[in-house]
């Protein structure tokens, strides 16, 4: 018998990613369809912006979307190249007597948010589910698919965060045990809303979030996937965090321009980390090539939050044009070097010390692929390292050091 990933319609999903404890692994024939990538050029490297579940939750509204959008304006984001405003769920109100989707009371005139966001030299993005309810019970796209993309791009929606949620239900009630067919069911139902996507003409980023079920990074580009989520809810906290980031080791040959691996969305700022853990946060996605989607409060940040977003030489690894994900070098114990391969034949090592007190790292120069005495610079210190062999460099419990070839 299987089981199904399904959310509670009442609970969050940060609480239903505990049902993940297998990911499915089948894969089917795709039939043929466009990639992701030719209908969104703009996520060539990795979308950034900002996500309003990790905060917000379901308390999220019209004036707090506006507030972001000001914020990131204010802040620098943008200028860095956060670009996307995303509602998540609880936005979405009744189906008029026609069936289309219409917003509830928090969100009065979605198009006027669209224009507004769009002012700001900004971008938006909204979500949907295939499945009849979404996480938080509110009205999915199940049978609308081609109606709520027309809705979307009359809107103005740039995104669509199209989550599994209560598709599960219907995965199990037509399925059964016949896996094949459950996974040909999963792939069809973001493949439909992709093609009702490309119907309207009007670009949108696309990202599948159904947990990593059934590798969907092996079929979520042929399928029209910019990105996908290859595991359960982050939380913000250390054993989540680098539990779901550092399980991407493996999955870097699936991910390039137009599609991308995605962990989740930053806690970055949210409160439950240290700065050093909120550094290593960041570090890792920027060395996974993963999309960095803040979900703090961006009207209440701290300079240390500050810092860690708008550090322009991590972003600068994460939006890499070469646009090759990093992969695990080296491990020993709670040790691990990753490696990121940059254009121009430039270089990103990150030093990662998942362990509860301060280690060296004996450094090998010829399984790190550099020469002895190479120069680095380290883009947390703002210094320059030198990596020969026979240096030990130390690295805190939880963290990192992360550096760039010179």
């Amino acid at each position: 018998m299987i089981t199904y990933f399904q959310p509670s319609r009442v609970i969050s999903r940060r609480r239903a990613s505990a049902f993940l404890g297998v990911v499915l692994t089948l894969s089917v024939a795709a039939p043929n369809c466009a990639v992701a990538q030719d209908s969104a050029p703009e996520a060539r490297t990795p979308p950034m912006g900002w996500n309003s579940w990790n905060h917000f939750a379901e308390k999220v509204t019209d004036a707090d979307v506006r507030a972001a959008a000001d914020a990131l304006v204010a802040s620098g984001m943008r200028d860095a190249g956060y670009v996307y405003v995303n509602i998540d769920d609880s936005w979405e109100g009744d189906r008029d007597a026609g069936g289309n989707i219409q917003s509830n009371k928090k969100f009065p005139d979605m198009k006027a948010l669209a224009d507004y966001v769009h002012s700001k030299g900004l971008k938006i993005g909204i979500y949907s589910s295939p499945g009849p309810k979404t996480c938080a019970g509110y009205e999915g796209s199940y049978n609308h698919e081609e109606q709520d993309a027309k809705s979307y791009a009359g809107w103005g929606f740039d995104y669509l965060k199209y989550d599994q949620c209560s598709f599960g239900d219907t995965i199990r009630q037509e399925a059964g045990d016949d896996l094949v067919k459950a996974s040909a069911m999963q792939r069809a139902a973001y493949e439909k809303m992709h093609q009702a996507l490309q119907h309207t003409h009007h670009p949108v980023v696309y990202s599948f979030c159904q947990y990593g079920l059934y590798a969907v990074w092996r079929w979520g580009a042929e399928s029209g996937a910019n990105l996908w989520r290859t595991t359960g809810d982050i939380k913000d906290n250390w054993s989540q965090m680098s539990l779901i980031g550092f399980q991407q080791a493996g999955l870097e040959k699936f991910a390039g321009p137009g599609h991308w691996n995605d962990p989740d969305m930053l806690e970055v700022g949210n409160g439950h980390m240290s700065t050093i853990e909120y550094q290593t946060h960041m570090s890792l996605w920027a060395i996974l090539a993963a999309p960095l989607l803040a979900g703090n409060d961006l009207s209440a940040m701290t300079e240390d939050t500050r810092s860690i977003l708008l550090n322009k030489d991590v972003i600068a690894i994460d939006q890499d044009r070469l646009g090759r994900a990093g992969y695990r070098v080296w491990a020993e114990g709670p040790l691990e070097i990753w490696e990121r391969q940059l254009e121009n034949g430039h270089k990103a090592i990150a030093l990662f010390n998942r362990g509860e007190s301060p280690m060296s790292f004996p450094v090998d120069a010829a399984t790190l692929g550099i020469k002895s005495g190479a120069e680095f610079t380290d883009v947390w210190q703002k210094k320059t390292t030198v990596l020969k062999n026979g240096s030990e460099p130390l690295v805190l419990n939880h963290g990192v050091t992360l550096l760039r070839s010179r």
